[in-house]
């Protein structure tokens, strides 16, 4: 009988796509849709290469963006690091089912490793806008995994090695959130303790990943507070991290091929994603 890493290198070879849990075992499921089974496609580089970053694409916790998955996925690729974008769950969906596929997708990218040639301890996640509060919440809310799990997969850490946040939603709070983030994620009506567990500036501690975080100044449906104070919370726990403020542009940008000064941002995350060892040897510089 096939055991589930065979099965996974299977379904990616045949489909191009994994899902993340077997059908009848996700969490919260509340049908049998796509939208119901999270799952992350994958986009490989040639040769070796020794990191890989989850990608998780914003739209406010209600939708998933296109533009930032697939073609963030292609710009790693060409930077030598593997790609995996996320097909988390939104609303109806609420906390924390998103939470569980982000950790899930950790988990199974390092239950693989081995199998796709990337390093295990060299896993990161990257987000924008919600997909930026998802990747942060990976970064601040994890375990070490379960060694008497029956499902081997569960058996692997859920904490990212590195985060990358974009124009990010960090907080829950006022004045600084993000509200159609916060309703769907939380609903109309959260507990204060809610709302404080899923702000992430709030979860920092010194065993946190380092972080890049990168923004507008002028941002705004997301305040650019939300990463000056996630960077503040890093700062103050011991944690590296890159922040870089840029002074115009409108939210949601992606790579920002459309402004040359902001879209300087993927070059300057690739040169410190290198300096983790991320990419492979034949991109070092």
């Amino acid at each position: 009988m096939m055991d589930k890493r065979e099965t996974y290198q299977t379904l990616y070879f045949e489909t191009e796509l994994i899902e993340l849990w077997p059908e009848g075992q996700v969490p919260y499921a509340q049908g049998h849709s796509d939208e119901d089974r999270p799952a992350i496609t994958p986009y490989l580089v040639e040769g070796k290469s020794r990191g890989a970053v989850i990608v998780c694409p914003g739209g406010g916790y209600g939708m998933r963006a296109d533009h930032e998955g697939e073609p963030i996925a292609r710009w790693l690729n060409r930077i030598g690091i593997n790609a995996f974008v996320l097909r988390y769950r939104v609303e109806p969906y609420a906390y924390p089912a998103a939470l569980r596929d982000v950790q899930r997708a950790v988990r199974t990218v390092r239950y693989c490793a081995a199998d796709w040639g990337i390093d295990p301890h060299k896993i990161g996640v990257l987000g924008f806008s919600a997909g930026g509060h998802l990747t942060a919440s990976a970064g601040t809310q994890y375990d070490r995994g379960r060694a008497e799990a029956e499902d081997p997969i569960e058996r692997e850490s859920s904490r990212p090695d590195l985060i990358v946040l974009c124009y990010p939603v960090i907080t829950m709070q006022d004045p600084f959130t993000h509200e159609g983030s916060r309703r769907n994620l939380l609903g109309t009506d959260p507990t204060d303790e809610m709302v404080r567990q899923n702000s992430a500036e709030l979860q920092v501690t010194a065993d946190t990943p380092p972080a890049f975080l990168w923004h507008t100044a002028d941002d705004g449906p997301v305040p650019v507070e939300n990463s000056i104070n996630f960077a503040m919370a890093l700062r103050k726990a011991g944690v590296a991290f890159d922040l870089h403020v840029y002074e115009q542009g409108r939210h949601g940008l992606g790579l920002a091929e459309e402004d040359p000064h902001v879209a300087s941002w993927s070059e300057v995350c690739g040169l410190w994603l290198n300096r983790y060892g991320f990419a492979s040897d034949s991109t070092q510089g």
